[in-house]
């Protein structure tokens, strides 16, 4: 489980990082890129983080 969140951490923040480098270069893809990003991390990665928090504390 651990292992997972990290993946989607990287592959989430390599994407929105790569994304925000073509929007300053002007390449296209730019949107696309980032709207993966965005969209791992909020359904891939945010939720497992908090679980696995949540499940620790108590």
């Amino acid at each position: 489980m651990k292992k997972s969140i990290y993946v989607f951490g990287f592959i989430a923040s390599f994407l929105i990082s790569t994304a925000i480098l073509f929007k300053i270069m002007h390449w296209p893809a730019a949107g696309i890129l980032l709207f993966c990003g965005v969209v791992i991390l909020n359904l891939g990665f945010l939720p497992g983080y908090f679980y696995n928090k949540y499940k620790n504390k108590a």
